[in-house]
Protein backbone atom coordinates (compact mmCIF):
# COMPACT_ATOMS: atom_id res chain seq x y z
CA UNK A 1 0.00 0.00 0.00
CA UNK A 2 1.49 3.33 -1.08
CA UNK A 3 1.16 6.50 0.38
CA UNK A 4 -1.98 7.81 -1.35
CA UNK A 5 -3.72 5.04 -0.34
CA UNK A 6 -3.18 5.08 3.57
CA UNK A 7 -6.30 7.22 4.85
CA UNK A 8 -6.32 9.80 7.35
CA UNK A 9 -7.04 8.42 11.11
CA UNK A 10 -8.33 10.35 13.67
CA UNK A 11 -8.62 9.02 17.60
CA UNK A 12 -11.77 9.85 19.48
CA UNK A 13 -10.49 9.12 23.09
CA UNK A 14 -6.91 8.96 22.94
CA UNK A 15 -6.32 6.53 25.94
CA UNK A 16 -4.50 3.41 26.27
CA UNK A 17 -6.58 1.83 23.81
CA UNK A 18 -7.01 4.80 21.42
CA UNK A 19 -3.55 5.72 22.22
CA UNK A 20 -1.87 2.31 21.73
CA UNK A 21 -3.28 1.72 18.43
CA UNK A 22 -3.37 5.23 17.10
CA UNK A 23 1.07 4.95 18.38
CA UNK A 24 1.20 1.67 16.27
CA UNK A 25 -0.46 3.31 13.26
CA UNK A 26 1.65 6.28 13.00
CA UNK A 27 4.87 4.27 13.41
CA UNK A 28 3.21 2.24 10.29
CA UNK A 29 3.39 5.74 8.70
CA UNK A 30 0.02 6.18 8.91
CA UNK A 31 -1.46 10.25 8.49
CA UNK A 32 -3.01 10.37 12.32
CA UNK A 33 -4.48 12.80 14.46
CA UNK A 34 -5.01 12.24 17.99
CA UNK A 35 -8.33 14.35 19.50
CA UNK A 36 -7.30 14.46 23.54
CA UNK A 37 -8.53 16.42 26.67
CA UNK A 38 -6.89 16.33 30.04
CA UNK A 39 -3.58 14.83 28.48
CA UNK A 40 -3.39 17.20 25.82
CA UNK A 41 -0.37 19.26 27.63
CA UNK A 42 1.64 16.67 28.19
CA UNK A 43 0.59 14.85 24.93
CA UNK A 44 1.58 17.44 22.81
CA UNK A 45 4.86 18.32 24.36
CA UNK A 46 6.15 14.99 25.32
CA UNK A 47 4.51 12.50 22.72
CA UNK A 48 2.82 9.09 23.43
CA UNK A 49 5.48 6.45 25.20
CA UNK A 50 4.48 2.53 24.75
CA UNK A 51 6.03 0.42 27.28
CA UNK A 52 5.65 -2.90 25.82
CA UNK A 53 6.73 -6.15 26.59
CA UNK A 54 5.10 -7.53 23.09
CA UNK A 55 6.90 -4.88 20.32
CA UNK A 56 9.25 -3.02 23.08
CA UNK A 57 9.32 0.60 24.14
CA UNK A 58 7.68 2.64 21.29
CA UNK A 59 7.82 6.20 21.47
CA UNK A 60 6.00 8.51 18.83
CA UNK A 61 7.99 12.35 19.32
CA UNK A 62 5.60 14.05 17.41
CA UNK A 63 1.80 13.74 17.53
CA UNK A 64 -0.65 15.62 15.77
CA UNK A 65 -2.46 16.39 18.81
CA UNK A 66 -5.78 18.01 19.18
CA UNK A 67 -7.63 19.59 22.25
CA UNK A 68 -10.57 20.97 19.74
CA UNK A 69 -12.35 18.87 17.39
CA UNK A 70 -12.61 21.98 14.86
CA UNK A 71 -9.36 22.46 14.51
CA UNK A 72 -8.86 18.43 13.75
CA UNK A 73 -9.21 17.30 9.55
CA UNK A 74 -11.58 15.88 7.91
CA UNK A 75 -10.54 12.17 8.65
CA UNK A 76 -11.79 8.71 6.86
CA UNK A 77 -11.52 6.76 9.34
CA UNK A 78 -12.37 7.34 12.86
CA UNK A 79 -11.34 5.00 15.73
CA UNK A 80 -13.12 5.70 18.77
CA UNK A 81 -11.10 4.62 22.36
CA UNK A 82 -13.46 6.44 24.56
CA UNK A 83 -15.67 4.54 26.87
CA UNK A 84 -19.02 3.92 25.60
CA UNK A 85 -20.33 5.90 28.61
CA UNK A 86 -19.39 9.22 26.52
CA UNK A 87 -20.87 7.85 22.81
CA UNK A 88 -23.69 10.00 22.84
CA UNK A 89 -21.57 13.24 23.77
CA UNK A 90 -18.88 11.96 21.36
CA UNK A 91 -21.57 11.74 18.44
CA UNK A 92 -21.58 15.36 17.14
CA UNK A 93 -17.82 15.34 17.54
CA UNK A 94 -17.67 11.92 15.45
CA UNK A 95 -19.88 13.85 12.90
CA UNK A 96 -17.98 17.31 12.50
CA UNK A 97 -14.55 15.18 11.87
CA UNK A 98 -15.46 12.85 9.70
CA UNK A 99 -14.94 13.23 5.95
CA UNK A 100 -17.90 11.91 3.91
CA UNK A 101 -18.56 8.15 3.50
CA UNK A 102 -15.73 7.71 7.01
CA UNK A 103 -15.40 4.64 8.52
CA UNK A 104 -16.05 5.16 12.45
CA UNK A 105 -14.78 2.26 14.07
CA UNK A 106 -15.60 1.47 17.76
CA UNK A 107 -12.85 0.07 19.75
CA UNK A 108 -15.42 -0.89 22.58
CA UNK A 109 -16.47 -3.79 24.94
CA UNK A 110 -19.96 -4.37 25.40
CA UNK A 111 -23.14 -5.92 23.32
CA UNK A 112 -25.26 -3.02 21.59
CA UNK A 113 -22.91 -0.56 21.89
CA UNK A 114 -22.90 0.37 17.82
CA UNK A 115 -26.75 -0.03 17.80
CA UNK A 116 -27.65 2.61 20.47
CA UNK A 117 -24.51 5.14 18.43
CA UNK A 118 -25.87 4.26 15.07
CA UNK A 119 -28.92 6.91 15.35
CA UNK A 120 -26.45 9.60 16.46
CA UNK A 121 -24.89 9.44 13.14
CA UNK A 122 -24.94 10.96 9.58
CA UNK A 123 -26.04 7.96 7.35
CA UNK A 124 -23.55 8.23 5.01
CA UNK A 125 -21.12 6.88 7.50
CA UNK A 126 -19.90 3.50 7.51
CA UNK A 127 -20.18 2.18 11.17
CA UNK A 128 -17.76 -1.00 12.75
CA UNK A 129 -17.29 -2.87 15.75
CA UNK A 130 -13.71 -3.75 16.81
CA UNK A 131 -12.85 -6.12 19.39
CA UNK A 132 -9.71 -5.66 20.90
CA UNK A 133 -7.96 -8.38 22.77
CA UNK A 134 -5.65 -6.50 24.44
CA UNK A 135 -3.76 -6.20 28.20
CA UNK A 136 -3.03 -2.45 28.85
CA UNK A 137 -3.09 0.51 31.19
CA UNK A 138 -2.38 3.95 30.71
CA UNK A 139 0.17 4.83 33.90
CA UNK A 140 0.46 8.37 33.43
CA UNK A 141 -0.55 10.80 31.00
CA UNK A 142 0.99 9.89 27.53
CA UNK A 143 2.19 6.38 28.69
CA UNK A 144 0.89 3.17 28.05
CA UNK A 145 1.71 -0.27 29.71
CA UNK A 146 1.31 -3.15 27.40
CA UNK A 147 1.59 -6.32 29.12
CA UNK A 148 0.62 -8.56 26.33
CA UNK A 149 -1.33 -9.39 22.89
CA UNK A 150 -3.15 -6.70 20.81
CA UNK A 151 -5.03 -8.54 18.48
CA UNK A 152 -7.86 -6.27 17.07
CA UNK A 153 -10.59 -7.70 14.76
CA UNK A 154 -13.16 -5.43 13.02
CA UNK A 155 -16.85 -6.50 11.61
CA UNK A 156 -19.44 -3.78 9.88
CA UNK A 157 -22.13 -2.83 11.82
CA UNK A 158 -24.41 -0.63 9.48
CA UNK A 159 -23.78 2.05 7.13
CA UNK A 160 -24.30 2.59 2.96
CA UNK A 161 -22.29 -0.26 1.92
CA UNK A 162 -23.96 -3.58 1.20
CA UNK A 163 -23.36 -7.00 2.71
CA UNK A 164 -20.29 -7.56 0.78
CA UNK A 165 -19.06 -4.32 0.73
CA UNK A 166 -19.00 -4.07 4.03
CA UNK A 167 -16.73 -7.09 5.15
CA UNK A 168 -14.50 -5.58 2.40
CA UNK A 169 -14.54 -2.49 4.39
CA UNK A 170 -13.56 -4.32 7.31
CA UNK A 171 -11.10 -6.36 5.52
CA UNK A 172 -9.71 -2.76 4.62
CA UNK A 173 -9.28 -2.10 8.17
CA UNK A 174 -8.01 -5.29 9.30
CA UNK A 175 -4.76 -4.50 6.30
CA UNK A 176 -4.00 -1.39 7.62
CA UNK A 177 -3.54 -2.87 11.50
CA UNK A 178 -1.50 -5.63 9.86
CA UNK A 179 0.76 -3.31 8.37
CA UNK A 180 1.11 -2.10 11.29
CA UNK A 181 2.26 -5.42 12.80
CA UNK A 182 -0.45 -6.41 14.65
CA UNK A 183 -2.85 -9.29 14.10
CA UNK A 184 -6.23 -8.63 12.82
CA UNK A 185 -8.87 -9.99 10.60
CA UNK A 186 -12.41 -9.19 9.28
CA UNK A 187 -15.43 -10.91 10.91
CA UNK A 188 -18.45 -11.89 9.15
CA UNK A 189 -21.03 -11.92 12.04
CA UNK A 190 -19.84 -9.09 14.24
CA UNK A 191 -22.35 -9.64 16.82
CA UNK A 192 -21.80 -13.05 17.39
CA UNK A 193 -18.03 -12.00 18.24
CA UNK A 194 -19.40 -9.39 20.69
CA UNK A 195 -21.04 -12.29 22.81
CA UNK A 196 -17.75 -13.98 22.41
CA UNK A 197 -15.58 -11.43 23.70
CA UNK A 198 -18.61 -10.97 26.80
CA UNK A 199 -17.42 -14.49 27.78
CA UNK A 200 -14.37 -12.97 29.16
CA UNK A 201 -15.41 -9.46 30.01
CA UNK A 202 -18.08 -10.26 32.19
CA UNK A 203 -17.08 -12.22 34.92
CA UNK A 204 -13.48 -10.94 35.05
CA UNK A 205 -14.13 -7.12 34.94
CA UNK A 206 -17.11 -7.64 37.81
CA UNK A 207 -15.13 -9.65 39.88
CA UNK A 208 -11.99 -7.72 39.83
CA UNK A 209 -14.11 -5.14 40.95
CA UNK A 210 -15.57 -6.73 43.59
CA UNK A 211 -12.75 -9.09 44.94
CA UNK A 212 -10.64 -6.32 44.51
CA UNK A 213 -8.29 -9.31 43.06
CA UNK A 214 -6.30 -9.47 39.21
CA UNK A 215 -6.78 -12.15 36.84
CA UNK A 216 -4.34 -14.58 38.74
CA UNK A 217 -5.63 -14.31 41.96
CA UNK A 218 -8.92 -15.41 40.47
CA UNK A 219 -7.79 -17.69 38.53
CA UNK A 220 -6.05 -19.28 41.34
CA UNK A 221 -8.46 -19.50 44.29
CA UNK A 222 -10.79 -22.60 43.63
CA UNK A 223 -13.99 -20.49 44.41
CA UNK A 224 -14.00 -17.73 42.24
CA UNK A 225 -12.30 -20.14 39.62
CA UNK A 226 -15.65 -21.60 39.89
CA UNK A 227 -17.88 -18.72 40.04
CA UNK A 228 -15.87 -17.38 36.74
CA UNK A 229 -16.80 -20.67 34.93
CA UNK A 230 -20.03 -20.92 36.14
CA UNK A 231 -20.57 -16.73 34.39
CA UNK A 232 -19.14 -17.86 31.53
CA UNK A 233 -21.56 -20.80 31.14
CA UNK A 234 -24.42 -18.62 31.44
CA UNK A 235 -23.33 -15.97 28.99
CA UNK A 236 -22.53 -18.76 26.19
CA UNK A 237 -26.05 -20.14 27.29
CA UNK A 238 -26.88 -16.44 26.44
CA UNK A 239 -25.31 -16.34 23.28
CA UNK A 240 -27.11 -19.92 21.91
CA UNK A 241 -30.54 -18.26 22.85
CA UNK A 242 -29.97 -15.24 20.70
CA UNK A 243 -29.26 -17.15 17.90
CA UNK A 244 -25.24 -16.57 18.40
CA UNK A 245 -24.49 -20.10 19.31
CA UNK A 246 -20.64 -20.13 20.32
CA UNK A 247 -18.49 -23.31 20.24
CA UNK A 248 -18.21 -25.61 23.73
CA UNK A 249 -14.50 -25.25 23.54
CA UNK A 250 -15.12 -21.09 24.14
CA UNK A 251 -15.39 -21.55 28.01
CA UNK A 252 -12.37 -23.91 28.36
CA UNK A 253 -10.10 -21.93 25.93
CA UNK A 254 -10.66 -18.82 27.44
CA UNK A 255 -9.76 -20.17 31.13
CA UNK A 256 -7.16 -21.67 29.60
CA UNK A 257 -5.66 -18.34 28.00
CA UNK A 258 -6.59 -16.26 30.89
CA UNK A 259 -4.37 -18.67 32.69
CA UNK A 260 -1.13 -18.30 30.42
CA UNK A 261 -1.45 -14.41 30.43
CA UNK A 262 0.27 -11.77 32.86
CA UNK A 263 -1.40 -11.03 36.37
CA UNK A 264 -3.78 -8.19 34.86
CA UNK A 265 -6.11 -5.46 35.67
CA UNK A 266 -8.88 -5.21 33.64
CA UNK A 267 -10.16 -1.84 32.67
CA UNK A 268 -13.00 -1.44 34.70
CA UNK A 269 -11.17 -2.35 38.04
CA UNK A 270 -8.89 1.15 36.87
CA UNK A 271 -12.11 3.00 36.13
CA UNK A 272 -13.62 2.09 39.77
CA UNK A 273 -10.07 2.91 41.55
CA UNK A 274 -10.38 6.27 39.86
CA UNK A 275 -13.91 6.81 40.20
CA UNK A 276 -15.07 7.00 36.88
CA UNK A 277 -18.36 5.52 35.38
CA UNK A 278 -18.17 1.93 35.14
CA UNK A 279 -19.51 0.72 31.79
CA UNK A 280 -22.59 -1.36 33.49
CA UNK A 281 -24.96 -0.31 30.61
CA UNK A 282 -22.68 -2.19 28.00
CA UNK A 283 -20.99 -4.96 29.41
CA UNK A 284 -23.64 -6.33 31.58
CA UNK A 285 -27.18 -4.37 31.11
CA UNK A 286 -27.76 -4.96 27.30
CA UNK A 287 -26.54 -8.82 27.76
CA UNK A 288 -29.13 -8.94 30.39
CA UNK A 289 -32.21 -7.67 28.59
CA UNK A 290 -31.07 -9.69 25.32
CA UNK A 291 -31.04 -12.77 26.91
CA UNK A 292 -34.20 -11.93 29.12
CA UNK A 293 -36.05 -11.00 25.50
CA UNK A 294 -35.67 -14.45 24.62
CA UNK A 295 -36.85 -15.90 27.82
CA UNK A 296 -32.91 -16.66 29.21
CA UNK A 297 -32.04 -16.43 32.82
CA UNK A 298 -28.78 -15.47 33.47
CA UNK A 299 -29.03 -15.35 37.51
CA UNK A 300 -25.39 -14.99 38.53
CA UNK A 301 -24.44 -12.43 35.98
CA UNK A 302 -27.61 -10.79 36.98
CA UNK A 303 -26.52 -10.70 40.87
CA UNK A 304 -22.73 -9.46 39.70
CA UNK A 305 -24.61 -6.80 37.93
CA UNK A 306 -26.50 -5.92 41.47
CA UNK A 307 -23.55 -5.63 43.89
CA UNK A 308 -21.52 -3.77 41.20
CA UNK A 309 -24.74 -1.21 40.81
CA UNK A 310 -23.95 -1.30 44.58
CA UNK A 311 -20.47 0.00 44.73
CA UNK A 312 -20.71 2.20 42.13
CA UNK A 313 -20.20 5.99 41.69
Amino acid sequence: MNEQQRPRIGIIGTGAIGGFYGAMLARAGFDVHFLLRSEYAAVSSNGLRINSAVHGDIVVPQVQAYQDAAQMPACDWLLVGAKTTSNAELAPIINAVAAPGAKVLLLQNGLSVEDELRPLLEPHLHLLGGLCFIYINRSAPGIIEHQANGTVNLGYHSGPATEGEGYAIAEQGAGFFQLAGLESKALPQLQRARWQKLVWNIPYNGLSVLLNSNTEQLMREPHSRALIEDLMQEVTAAATACGYPLSEKVVQGTLKSTESMPAYLPSMYHDFSQKRPMELPAIYKAPLEAAEAVGCAMPKVRMLLQMLEYVAV
